[in-house]
C-alpha cells in the first residue's frame, strides 16, 4: 500500500530486465504472454485488495449499527412504513387509499420484506440497512482508491461507517428513506466519474424514487459531465440525452406499475408546496440546522480538521515539506457537498436524519484532505474511532420514554378492539398502527395530512383550511364507508392541531366518544355505546 503522501494507483508487475546494447538475454519472454500475466497480475491485487477490505467493512457494518435490533421502532418514519406496507399487503393501493409524501421504492421494500418474514418485526429492514451502509461504504472506498490509493480506499471505508452513526440514535439506526438512499447516491456519482453515463442517470432515478432529495447528485453528475466534455472535446448534447433517458425510465416505469400515476405526480412532486414551505418557527428551525450541523461536524472532526487545513494551505499558496502532489481536483466533490446540503435544507425541517446524506462527500473530501497533506492517517481514525464509540454507547443507552408511553398506549387500544376494529390515531406517532396491530382508519395516517402540521414548526398556517387538498372530504367519506372507528386515540398534547383548534376533531369526540383512558399526554376515547 502506498504510504501517507504517496499518491497514484497500484503499481503494475515488474518490468522484465532491460537487454544491454549487443547481447542477447539468457531467457527470452514471450511477447504474446505478456498481456496476458500483466492481466492476471492485476487481477490477483484487485481482488486480494476487496477480499480483505470487504469483510472488514462488513464487520465494522455489523458493528456500529447492532443497537438498531434493541428497539421495535426508533422513529415515526419506521412506523409509518410499516403501517403502509400492512395497508398494502390488505389491498391498499399507493398514492389512492395509501398516501406519503415520499416515493414508493421503501414503501415496497417494507411491504416485500413483510410478505417474506411477516409484519411483527423490523428486523429483516434493519439488516437490509445494514447492507446499504456495506454498499455505500464499499462504493465510497472504490472512488477514494482510485483517486487516492489502496489506503485512501481503505480508510474511506472505513471512515463512513464510524461516521454513519454520528447523529441521534433515532436519526442513524432506524431503517428509513436517507439510508437506503445512499447507495444509489454513490453509485450515481462514481458512474459518472467513470463516464457511465447512462448508468449514472438510472443511479440518480433510484435515489430520487428512493426520496426526492436524492436527486440532488445529478448536480455533480452534470458538472463532471461538462468537465468532461471540456477536456476531452467531446459533444456533450449526446451524453446529456444518455443520462435524461437514464433518469427518466426508472421513474416511467414506476409510473405504469403504479394504478394511480395522477396520484404519485401529486403526492410526490407537486403537492407538498405548503409543507415545504418558509413559514414556521424561525428560531426552532435555525437551532435545529445548527445544531445538527454541530453533532455532523464534532463526529467528523478527525477529517473535518484536515479539509480545512487543506484549504488553508491553497489559500497560502504553501507547500507542505514531504507531502505529494494531489491527484487531481476535488471540485466536483465540493459540488457534490454542496448538493447535499441544498437538499438538506428543501422544506426548512432540518431532521438529524436528513444530514445523512452529507456523508459520503464528506468523506471523501476529508480522506482526500489527509492523503495530499502531511497529515498522518493514526489520529484521524482513532478521533473517529473514540467519536464512533460515544455515538454507539449513546444508542444503547438512549432515553425509551417516549417509547415505552407509546408502547403501553399500543398495548390499551389492541385490548379494547378486536383485529376487525379501525383506529384513528390523531396525532405524529403512526407507529401506534403498527405496534397495535390495528387497522387505520383513514388514509392519513397522521394529523398533518388534515392541518397541515410538519414537526419542527410552530401553528402557523396549521388549521383544517390548510389541509391538502379535498383531504377533509376524503376524510369524511372514508368514515361514512367503513364507520366510525372503535377507538381515537389523542396524541396532540399541546400541539397547534389539538381537537380544540380543530372544530371538526373536537365535534366528532364532543358527539361520539368517551375517554377510557390517559396515558401521560396522549387521551384514548372509545366509541360510545348505543
Amino acid at each position: 500500500m502506498p504510504g501517507t503522501g504517496q499518491i497514484g494507483r497500484d503499481p503494475g508487475p515488474a518490468r522484465p530486465p532491460t537487454r544491454a546494447p549487443g547481447r542477447l538475454s539468457p531467457v527470452p519472454t514471450p511477447t504474446s504472454s505478456r498481456p496476458a500475466v500483466t492481466a492476471r497480475l492485476r487481477e490477483q491485487v484487485r481482488t486480494g485488495y476487496w477480499t480483505r477490505l470487504v469483510p472488514v467493512l462488513a464487520l465494522l457494518a455489523v458493528a456500529t449499527h447492532i443497537p438498531s435490533f434493541l428497539r421495535p421502532v426508533w422513529s415515526p418514519d419506521e412506523g409509518y412504513l410499516a403501517t403502509q406496507a400492512r395497508m398494502l399487503a390488505d389491498g391498499g393501493v399507493l398514492y389512492d387509499t395509501v398516501v406519503d409524501r415520499k416515493p414508493p421504492l421503501l414503501p415496497w421494500l417494507y411491504q416485500a420484506c413483510f410478505a417474506l418474514f411477516g409484519s411483527g418485526s423490523l428486523w429483516p429492514l434493519r439488516s437490509l440497512a445494514i447492507v446499504a451502509h456495506l454498499v455505500t461504504a464499499v462504493l465510497l472506498a472504490s472512488i477514494a482508491r482510485g483517486r487516492w490509493g489502496n489506503r485512501a480506499g481503505g480508510a474511506a471505508g472505513v471512515l463512513y461507517l464510524l461516521l454513519s452513526i454520528g447523529l441521534s440514535p433515532e436519526d442513524t439506526q432506524a431503517a428509513t428513506f436517507e439510508v437506503f438512499m445512499l447507495p444509489a447516491m454513490v453509485a450515481a456519482f462514481r458512474y459518472a466519474e467513470r463516464r457511465r453515463w447512462l448508468a449514472a442517470g438510472i443511479a440518480v432515478a433510484v435515489c430520487s424514487l428512493t426520496k426526492q432529495t436524492g436527486g440532488a447528485v445529478l448536480l455533480p453528475v452534470l458538472w463532471m459531465l461538462l468537465q468532461d466534455a471540456r477536456r476531452r472535446g467531446v459533444r456533450w448534447p449526446p451524453v446529456l440525452a444518455a443520462i435524461g433517458f437514464g433518469f427518466a425510465l426508472p421513474i416511467a416505469l414506476v409510473a405504469l406499475i403504479l394504478t394511480k400515476p395522477k396520484g404519485f405526480l401529486f403526492w410526490v412532486v407537486t403537492g407538498s408546496g405548503d409543507y415545504a414551505s418558509l413559514g414556521g418557527a424561525w428560531l426552532q428551525m435555525t437551532g435545529r440546522a445548527l445544531g445538527n450541523s454541530a453533532i455532523l461536524l464534532a463526529a467528523g472532526l478527525g477529517f473535518v480538521v484536515p479539509i480545512g487545513y487543506r484549504l488553508w494551505l491553497r489559500r497560502g499558496r504553501r507547500s507542505v515539506p514531504g507531502a505529494g502532489e494531489e491527484h487531481g481536483s476535488t471540485t466536483d466533490l465540493w459540488v457534490w457537498l454542496l448538493s447535499s446540503a441544498i437538499a438538506v435544507s428543501v422544506g426548512f425541517h432540518f431532521f438529524g436524519h436528513y444530514y445523512l446524506q452529507l456523508m459520503p462527500s464528506l468523506v471523501l473530501l476529508g480522506v482526500g484532505a489527509v492523503s495530499t497533506s502531511a497529515v498522518r492517517w493514526r489520529p484521524v481514525l482513532t478521533y473517529s474511532a473514540v467519536a464512533c464509540t460515544f455515538f454507539w454507547g449513546l444508542a444503547v443507552f438512549w432515553p425509551g420514554q417516549k417509547l415505552t408511553q407509546t408502547t403501553e398506549v399500543a398495548t390499551a387500544v389492541a385490548k379494547q378492539t378486536t383485529p376487525k376494529d379501525t383506529v384513528l390515531v390523531w396525532g405524529m406517532h403512526p407507529e401506534l398502527y403498527w405496534l397495535a396491530d390495528r387497522r387505520p382508519a383513514s388514509r392519513y395516517l397522521t394529523a398533518g395530512f388534515l392541518t397541515n402540521f410538519s414537526g419542527g414548526k410552530d401553528g402557523q398556517k396549521v388549521g383544517e383550511q390548510y389541509s391538502v387538498s379535498e383531504a377533509w372530504q376524503t376524510f369524511d367519506e372514508e368514515l361514512a364507508a367503513k364507520g366510525l372507528p372503535e377507538i381515537v386515540v389523542d396524541d396532540s398534547g399541546t400541539a397547534p392541531y389539538q381537537p380544540l383548534l380543530i372544530p371538526r376533531i373536537e365535534s366528532l369526540l364532543d358527539t361520539h366518544y368517551e375517554v377510557v383512558g390517559v396515558t401521560g399526554d396522549t387521551v384514548i376515547y372509545r366509541l360510545k355505546k348505543r
